[in-house]
């Protein structure tokens, strides 16, 4: 029996999810790669994997699309990992720069700024270590563990899940569990009983990693459990909709 080829995404805020899969007996039924957020999208779309947890503004680009999970990574609050860190308020930014990890993450900024914010700004696409050339009147959409530090560095931080949530009092899905293909029931429910173990070990799966990547003013357990949402309940689910036909204005 060929194995379930599965992308996940690299950063802290899925540990929870890798631990529970590396820890569970699922471990034998995958081949289990961790990318960035965008190269996860990538993979599904090229059918290079067959399940991926990837920015849901990908959704709409697959020709066969399923939600297979009962879980995502979501918030129901400030999530700290995705923001825009800028040198001036909003409405004095003239450039904005596009984090190449993510498609949900640079989607919710463009919805943000046409429909909530009302600002007019030139979008750019950035390379690695964008974060650190920011100037004047400029601005940055900054995601994963690097955001995390980023939210020292500028005197104007806005967090984009807080941001939509005052806007549509609904939380906001970052990622979801896509499969291309349709998997089997029994596969399905052994990679749910898997997360859902992950996200009840976060004390576990907290104690027995190094967090070496994240800043000294992050406490790691309290950033998943207060900061990250990870079922997907129908108020989530019904963010991802709006959220989803919002994004199909900008085709």
């Amino acid at each position: 029996m060929s194995k379930i080829r599965i992308s996940a995404v690299s950063y802290i805020n899925t540990l929870p999810f890798i631990y529970g899969i590396e820890n569970s007996g699922i471990l034998n039924q995958i081949e289990l790669t961790k990318d960035i957020p965008s190269l996860c999208a990538q993979k599904l779309l090229e059918n290079k994997v067959d399940l991926g947890l990837v920015p849901v503004a990908v959704i709409p680009k697959l020709t066969n699309h399923e939600i297979v999970s009962d879980f995502c990574i979501g918030a129901s609050g400030p999530v700290r990992s995705v923001i825009l860190g800028s040198n001036c308020p909003l409405d004095e930014i003239k450039t904005i720069y596009l984090d190449y990890h993510s498609r949900s993450s640079v989607m919710l900024t463009r919805i943000l700024a046409r429909h909530f914010w009302n600002i007019n700004v030139n979008w750019a696409d950035t390379t690695d270590g964008f974060e650190n050339r920011i100037k004047e009147n400029e601005a940055g959409v900054i995601i994963g563990d690097k955001a995390l530090t980023a939210e020292k560095k500028f005197p104007f931080v806005y967090d984009l899940a807080e941001e939509w949530i005052k806007f549509t009092n609904l939380p906001f899905v970052f990622a979801a569990w896509v499969a291309n293909k349709k998997l089997s029931e029994s596969f399905i429910n052994d990679f749910n009983a898997a997360l859902s173990y992950g996200t009840k070990h976060i004390d576990d799966m907290v104690n027995s990693t190094i967090f070496s990547d994240i800043p000294k003013h992050i406490d790691p357990k309290e950033y998943l459990i207060k900061n990250i949402d990870y079922y997907l309940d129908d108020k989530k689910t019904e963010g991802m909709k709006l959220f989803l036909k919002y994004a199909g204005e900008f085709k």
